[in-house]
């Protein structure tokens, strides 16, 4: 494959971005909150018991309401992601990466835009586009659904 000028600028300017995104403050206060987490005892004991209780959660759902421990296990799952939501470290470190994907989102919707205004771009865990309030249409938002 024959390289261009143009293609080796607009990989020139990926990096840039890359390495903007990496030096931001959000990126920064992202690795620093989960370093936190990684290291805080309380918290990943937290997180260990929410993923046991998740197994036991999707062996529940297998068997729906006919599970003899369905509605234990249910409220059990609940009160332990409660416990683990609310732990200090837990919760800084989403806080922080929900403003590290807030400021990806912000970026990823520039670029496309700068590219065309049809393209959809995820926003906030779904994929938003102009128009179009499912996203799911397959006509690049022209529906006006």
């Amino acid at each position: 494959m024959i390289t261009t000028l143009e293609q080796i600028d607009i990989l020139e300017q990926s990096d840039k971005v890359a390495n903007i995104i990496q030096s931001s403050n959000e990126m920064k206060a992202y690795i620093e909150k989960e370093r936190a987490l990684q290291t805080n005892e309380e918290a990943q004991k937290l997180i260990a018991e929410f993923n046991r209780m998740k197994d036991q959660y999707d062996e529940a759902q297998r068997f729906g309401t006919y599970h003899p421990d369905y509605n234990k296990i249910m409220k059990s799952v609940r009160s332990t992601k409660r416990k683990m939501d609310m732990n200090e470290y837990v919760a800084a470190f989403k806080i922080a990466e929900r403003s590290l994907q807030n400021l990806l989102d912000a970026v990823s919707e520039i670029i496309a835009s700068s590219v065309s205004e049809t393209i959809m771009v995820p926003k906030e865990g779904i994929l938003a586009a102009s128009g179009c309030a499912s996203g799911g249409c397959g006509t690049g938002g022209s529906c006006a659904c």
